[in-house]
């Protein structure tokens, strides 16, 4: 299990490049096979997650080329459907949360579609019924191993239908988006995800042949089609940690430049950080943080009222970044409350921030209230443990802030999404050490 030490109170400087998004990638990487020609993907993040979806593939008999840092070649012209059924694709699609969205291309290409029940992040229970009620909706037949926890759905052929979905789902829209393109007939997916790597699945999709209208909105409307082809793809830059690095720019004080960050695609992320006194600016297509020398301060409501930020689907605030804004607030002016909705796990990290010297209250697994030190007093050092990837990398930002010298153990979490942190930390200044 691998540890960081960190040595903080260090302030930053200069300017950092976000990789590929992680959560783009799950989903583009899925959709290669639905053709049995080439598909070119650059800006692929080098990071755990990802690379054990692209050996996955491989076991899959996708034939996979790395061309150059970031950019694949794909080939899915002769895929081992026999893998599927194999004691060593029960161990593999366990391993990452993501595997589940190989189901739909499957499905629709082949007639069958099969997935252990996938693993992740202990941030709490994460359904797959939007997945399946929505194949269901097409036409397959679903079954479920209980013993082995093994789910599977086939069809001869998948029919168009309409469909409203219960949530707002992200991988279970682009699960069914992928299965539906090659149905016979329309689909309508009324209440879809329309985040901005769905949209940017779609647009792909619609590049190899398909006919998907109502992109980024939340009625897509599908027309099916015989086959896909080839395309080149270009993933977004990863907005999560974009976020990430404006919260480590104020926590630090530090004078940061994010790079390229795709202003058009990040929503109301720059907003939900300037509501906490911090300052965004746009310089182009980066973001320039300056030194908060004077620290920042949380706006409350118009009626003089607390702040609240919670999650929502998009185009309201991603949860993966509410993890980021608690730790920030820690050395705010004034208090916020945070709302996580969506996980009722995922504020379970703060007792390490407590232990800190962060003055916050956990009010039920949801919520939590945070009053700002205005860095009047620092976070002390400690010893961690990265519980997930999002809390991982909020802890990192705490560690590099507070006073004395940080351990965070199982930081294969935060090597999961982020890819080689600690060298592009040490870039800007961070005292960081991978041990």
């Amino acid at each position: 299990m691998g540890t960081f030490k960190i040595e903080g109170g260090h302030q930053l400087k200069g300017s950092i490049q976000p990789q590929g998004a992680k959560n783009e990638a799950l989903q583009i990487l899925c959709a290669v096979l639905l053709t049995p020609e080439k598909v070119t993907i650059n800006n692929i993040p080098d990071i755990i997650d990802v690379n054990k979806l692209i050996n996955l593939l491989k076991k899959l008999g996708v034939k996979v080329e790395n061309l150059s840092k970031g950019t694949y070649t794909f080939q899915a012209d002769n895929v081992n459907l026999k893998y599927l059924e194999s004691d060593q694709f029960k161990i593999d699609g366990r391993g990452l949360r993501g595997s589940i969205m190989i189901v739909g291309p499957l499905l629709a290409r082949f007639g069958k579609g099969y997935i252990p029940k996938p693993g992740g992040d202990k941030i709490g229970r994460r359904r797959l019924d939007t997945h399946f009620e929505g194949l269901i909706k097409l036409g397959a037949k679903f079954g479920y191993s209980k013993e082995e926890q093994f789910y599977g759905v086939e069809a001869k052929k998948l029919k168009g239908a309409y469909m409203l979905l219960e949530e707002a789902s992200v991988t279970g829209t682009a699960n069914i988006v992928m299965a539906a393109v090659l149905a016979e007939g329309q689909t309508t997916i009324y209440n879809a995800a329309c985040e901005p790597y769905l949209q940017q699945l779609c647009k792909m999709l619609n590049r190899m042949g398909a006919k998907i209208s109502g992109v980024g909105s939340n009625m897509l409307i599908i027309d099916g089609v015989e086959s896909l082809g080839g395309t080149d793809h270009t993933m977004l830059p990863d907005m999560i940690e974009i976020g990430s690095w404006i919260g480590l720019a104020a926590m630090t004080k530090s004078e940061l430049t994010i790079k390229n960050v795709s202003w058009d695609d990040l929503g109301v992320i720059p907003n939900v950080f300037r509501k906490l006194g911090i300052t965004v600016e746009k310089q182009g297509d980066d973001i320039h943080i300056p030194a908060h020398t004077n620290g920042y301060e949380i706006q409350n409501f118009i009626d003089g009222s607390i702040l609240t930020i919670s999650d929502a689907p998009w185009p309201g605030f991603t949860p993966d970044l509410l993890s980021i804004i608690l730790v920030v607030a820690t050395q705010a002016r004034g208090s916020v409350l945070i709302h996580q909705k969506m996980f009722e796990s995922r504020l379970f990290f703060v007792d390490k921030l407590i232990d800190m010297g962060a003055k916050i209250i956990l009010c039920d697994p949801h919520r939590a209230t945070v009053i700002g030190h205005d860095f009047k007093s620092t976070l002390k050092a400690t010893k961690m443990t990265s519980p997930d990837i999002r809390a991982g990398v909020s802890l990192l930002i705490a560690a590099l802030s507070a006073k004395g010298t940080s351990t965070i153990q199982n930081i294969e979490q935060i090597d999961r999404g982020y890819e080689n942190i600690d060298e592009r930390l040490k870039a800007i200044g961070a005292h960081i050490e991978r041990v």
